[in-house]
């Protein structure tokens, strides 16, 4: 069995598991949407996290009318949003920890520098 990330699916065989034309996929390469990996011979090789993403892709198109530009903004946002989410439970088990116990010396104030926001912690 192969991990979600490995890629090991050809252009022909993920055109032909999704039903869309393999120039399809080079559009959506083109486009930035997808970046499959490559062989030493420059094969593409996809992952099933990339027919994931493929399959989202098709879903947005076709399901809902979005255009490929609009696309780009939604898997951006996406992402985004996965990245916030894993911040925030990082946050979460770091202000665990001094809810438990941990304490911050007197005088002193831990700082934490977030790419969107501070979180200042001071001791008392």
């Amino acid at each position: 069995m192969h991990s979600y990330d490995e890629p090991v699916y050809l252009i022909s065989v993920v055109a032909k598991a999704l039903n869309i034309h393999p120039q399809t996929l080079r559009q959506y390469e083109r486009e930035g949407l997808i970046k499959p990996s490559r062989t030493e011979g420059k094969m593409r090789l996809y992952s099933q996290r990339d027919i994931d993403r493929i399959s989202l892709i098709l879903r947005l198109t076709r399901d809902l009318g979005v255009n490929l530009a609009g696309v780009d903004v939604i898997l951006q946002l996406k992402e985004n949003i996965e990245e916030l989410e894993k911040e925030i439970e990082e946050l979460k088990e770091e202000l665990k920890k001094y809810k438990n116990g941990s304490t911050i010396e007197k005088g002193k104030s831990l700082v934490k520098k977030r790419s969107y926001y501070d979180i200042i912690i001071f001791g008392e």
